[in-house]
């Protein structure tokens, strides 16, 4: 796979949350310049990169690995969602373009027409493409770059359940709109707070590989039959 030069850290960060590179596993330079088909220039900046947003550390004696991050650090990542998501519709509410509320209208449009037929696959990519265009309208290049990384680490950290009910899910995307449409920031706010702490309940923590083991380690023994130790 040829990839240009200035995309491969996002290649490698796509590879990571997609689970291609375990959590803990190695990163050497010249196995990814092969892999992405470029020098081990851009595997350097962009590994550098990657260890600045958390999903890369160095260790002694074993160099750039991907990181293995704690449930505390993952429940962090949720908290802080929950913080700067109603903050960024607050200001999306004053500062949003036309062109902005024509693309979330749309994609409430297509969300609430996929929640009615059930669509679970395309709904995920549409709440995506929803949550990151509200973060783009809030006219705060970091508070958008922030969120962005958000989404990314949450989506390697956790699993997302499809929502019990994706149509109020859904009525709750077109109300942050029309919140935002009316310049309502407080309105804005309370909605996106409401609809980002029921979202966090279909979050399920994804296993690293030695909590996998040692989950199958306990799932796989069987309870002593203490009635005939009795006997």
């Amino acid at each position: 796979m040829r990839i240009p030069a200035h995309s491969v850290c996002t290649a490698i960060r796509d590879d990571i949350v997609a689970g291609v590179h375990p959590r803990g596993s190695r990163l050497t330079e010249e196995l990814l310049a092969r892999r992405y088909g470029v020098s081990r220039v851009p595997v350097r900046e962009a590994l550098r990169t990657l260890e600045a947003e958390g999903f890369v550390v160095t260790r002694r004696h074993a160099g750039a690995c991907v990181a293995e991050p704690t449930e505390q650090e993952a429940g962090d990542l949720l908290e802080m969602r929950m913080l700067l998501e109603p903050l960024g519709a607050a200001r999306a509410a004053q500062r949003r373009t036309e062109a902005h509320l024509k693309v979330l209208r749309g994609l409430v449009r297509l969300g609430q027409d996929r929640a009615r037929r059930g669509n679970s696959d395309d709904l995920r990519s549409l709440g995506g493409w929803f949550h990151e265009t509200l973060a783009q309208a809030s006219g705060s290049p970091a508070l958008t770059s922030m969120l962005t990384q958000l989404r990314h680490k949450i989506a390697w950290m956790y699993a997302v359940e499809v929502p019990l009910s994706p149509v109020e899910s859904w009525a709750e995307h077109g109300a942050i709109v029309d919140a935002v449409a009316r310049g309502d920031g407080e309105r804005a706010r309370a909605v996106t707070a409401l609809h980002t702490e029921r979202a966090t309940g279909a979050h399920r923590l994804r296993l690293g590989p030695a909590e996998e083991r040692a989950d199958r380690v306990r799932n796989s023994q069987h309870p002593v039959n203490t009635a005939s130790l009795r006997h």
